[in-house]
């Protein structure tokens, strides 16, 4: 079906004035006289076209929406706009107005249309001759912004093709492009899979519910191009925002019609019949891929129930709980979901992980770092068109089950034989339930067939309950997200290299060790053989003395013998009889001396003294008598030595009794 469209593109240079701020400087493909701005209340469009942070880079676009006033001849509607800002340094202009005081100048120029699903081609032109105008460095010149290539080619030498006005070359190629199909062109999807994986689906299903959802980045063209990939995956949605503007704007839903008739073979029969694009900017609901500050009124309106929208501004991280229920920071690549209510609805079920999970392990496996934009195999898995058809898989479903859990509902309806159970439950009931209570769902349910299960099967994509497959897919997924391979390898090299210099010190140090041991071991045999040598000699020369000592004595024994069969070895058994004798007749002496003391204790008259003196005297025995025992054991002589050593005792008994 082809659509023709009313509005002219048209084109605008947006400056920045060191006092005023952000203004539109001139309009181009407009009449004399004119100022869409004032007409339409573009009140904002300067701030819309220069956003926060902009100067911080070369080269930035920014994406907004703005709102068409309503005339005799049409409907208030939203138009698109797209800016290309540059700076530059003043001191480098050629012609420098009074009026520029800083030491940069920055300026956008704006392109606005009503199709917003050409921005990709729109993009590559608008940046062709932004960066022509900057390169002449002289901004009095704006022939340049009038005059460009039909195709939208960079500019050649004079009269090598036919040129026409930069806003006329626009129109002809809206006007010449296939109004039929979607341009995806410049659209980072495989991007938003690869970066934010299973949460990609947790997106896709909180936009269906029209929450408030709020997406911060410090990069604004990246920041506007993950909201248009993220509701392109609607099919025809982005040819279908009329009404995303302004939160009063109600013309889709004026104009649609349940669908009589139904072409299989045709894809947008069959998507139609189906009740899509399923309209999330309806009334009370806002879109603007990048929201300026000033606009921070709308969203707090009371009236603005449902909007997504985008900000560089990071004041709004700040209060995110007040604009937000959703919070997608694309710089730390987090999501943060406010709203409890919302955040147990986007709980993923096993069934809707595996399918995420099938499609982001397909994206991380022919991921191409120096070109995310397309497959590594250049092939058609893993490719954008390969993502968008799973999705519309996933929708066609989705619908389809809600429709047959709607079904089940009514108390007259019997349960089909060839489907089994409630298919919604695999999509999260809960998540089912706050769907239904959408405006989106509204629309849908009143401009479908109740039986769309009999067109496309009410089944999940990847039905079923966790299976050990789906814990592998998992581990899998996580090992190439994280690069743990590579890690690992890294890691176990420099392991490798660790463990052999340490195996290299370790051996060196116990061979070191064990040198130091046989070095120990060898001194300690060297004294131990020392003291050994040292040990005999002394023996040999101690049985040396005692033999010459025993040949002594012999020989004074016996002198005759001595001299005729030398020196003899002494007769130990003699000598210890002789001791053992000795011994008795000193224990006899003793018992004879106590028994006199005894008695003679009795008759003395002064106890203390005498007890005093017969102690003195018995120590004196006492003492004798030990003298007398070492005497007689260490003594190694004949009987004779004992004999006088009796008589020597006796005498002292004689002495005492004296």
């Amino acid at each position: 079906m082809t659509v023709t469209s009313s509005f002219i593109p048209v084109v605008c240079v947006v400056g920045f004035h060191h006092a005023r701020g952000p203004e539109i400087e001139s309009w181009f493909g407009v009449e004399d006289g004119i100022d869409p701005a004032i007409d339409n209340d573009w009140s904002f469009l300067p701030f819309m076209a220069l956003s926060d942070g902009a100067h911080a880079a070369t080269e930035d676009f920014s994406y907004f929406t703005l709102r068409r006033r309503t005339n005799s001849n049409r409907p208030a509607t939203s138009v698109f706009g797209i800016s290309c800002s540059r700076q530059i340094d003043s001191s480098e202009l050629l012609n420098r107005p009074v009026e520029v005081t800083r030491s940069t100048v920055q300026k956008a120029v704006v392109a606005i249309t009503d199709r917003p699903q050409f921005f990709g081609r729109l993009r590559e032109k608008l940046s062709m001759v932004t960066g022509a105008w900057f390169a002449q460095r002289d901004f009095t010149d704006v022939d340049i912004l009038k005059v460009g290539e039909c195709n939208g080619g960079t500019r050649k030498g004079p009269g090598a093709e036919r040129k026409q006005k930069f806003q006329e070359s626009l129109v002809n190629s809206l006007k010449d492009s296939d109004n039929d199909r979607d341009q995806y062109l410049g659209l980072p999807l495989r991007e938003l899979v690869y970066e934010y994986k299973h949460q990609t689906l947790v997106l896709f299903k909180c936009c269906l519910l029209q929450p408030k959802m709020l997406f911060f980045g410090s990069r604004c063209e990246r920041l506007c191009m993950m909201q248009f990939s993220l509701i392109s995956l609607i099919p025809g949605l982005l040819r279908n925002l009329e009404d995303c503007a302004d939160p009063d704007f109600d013309s889709y839903e004026k104009k649609l019609i349940l669908p009589t008739s139904l072409k299989s073979s045709e894809r947008s029969s069959l998507l139609s019949y189906m009740g899509l694009p399923l309209q999330l900017f309806g009334k009370g609901s806002l879109f603007g891929p990048y929201t300026p500050l000033q606009q921070l009124d709308v969203l707090a309106d009371h009236g603005t129930k449902s909007y997504i929208v985008g900000s560089t501004n990071s004041l709004l991280l700040q209060q995110k709980d007040r604009y937000s229920d959703i919070l997608v920071n694309l710089d730390e690549t987090t999501i943060n979901i406010t709203s409890s209510s919302l955040r147990s609805a986007l709980a993923l079920s096993a069934a809707d992980r595996r399918w995420i999970d099938f499609l982001t392990q397909t994206i991380a496996t022919t991921w191409d770092e120096n070109n995310p934009s397309r497959p590594k195999t250049l092939g058609y898995m893993g490719s954008e068109e390969f993502i968008r058809l799973q999705f519309e898989e996933y929708l066609l479903a989705l619908l389809s089950s809600v429709k047959y859990h709607i079904y089940l509902e009514t108390p007259q309806n019997s349960p089909l034989l060839s489907i089994e159970g409630d298919p919604s439950l695999d999509f999260n009931s809960e998540w089912v339930h706050c769907w239904r209570q959408t405006s989106s769902f509204a629309l849908f349910a009143a401009n479908t067939d109740s039986h769309l299960f009999d067109i496309v099967e009410p089944r999940h994509p990847t039905t079923g309950n966790l299976s050990l497959e789906d814990i592998q897919r998992r581990l899998v997924l996580q090992i190439q997200t994280l690069h743990l391979d590579e890690r690992l390898a890294s890691s176990k090299e420099i392991l490798n290299k660790h463990l052999t210099t340490g195996q290299k010190k370790v051996s060196t140090a116990f061979t070191s060790l064990w040198a130091d041991i046989e070095a120990m071991r060898e001194a300690q045999r060297n004294r131990t053989q020392l003291a050994s040598t040292k040990t005999s000699t002394t023996d040999h020369e101690n049985s040396r003395s005692r033999a010459t000592s025993e040949t002594v004595t012999a020989e004074t024994k016996s002198p005759t013998p001595s001299l005729r069969f030398g020196a003899r070895a002494p007769d130990l058994s003699n000598a210890q009889a002789s001791v053992a004798a000795a011994g008795q007749k000193a224990g006899a002496y003793i018992s004879s001396w106590g028994t006199w003391a005894s008695e003679r204790r009795k008759g003395w008259t002064a106890a203390r003294t005498v007890a005093g003196n017969v102690g003195e005297e018995g120590a004196r025995g006492d003492e004798m008598a030990t003298r007398v025992r070492e005497k007689h054991s260490w003594d190694s002589g004949l009987g004779r030595s004992a004999t006088k050593k009796e008589e020597r005792g006796g005498d002292g008994i004689g002495r005492l009794d004296a």
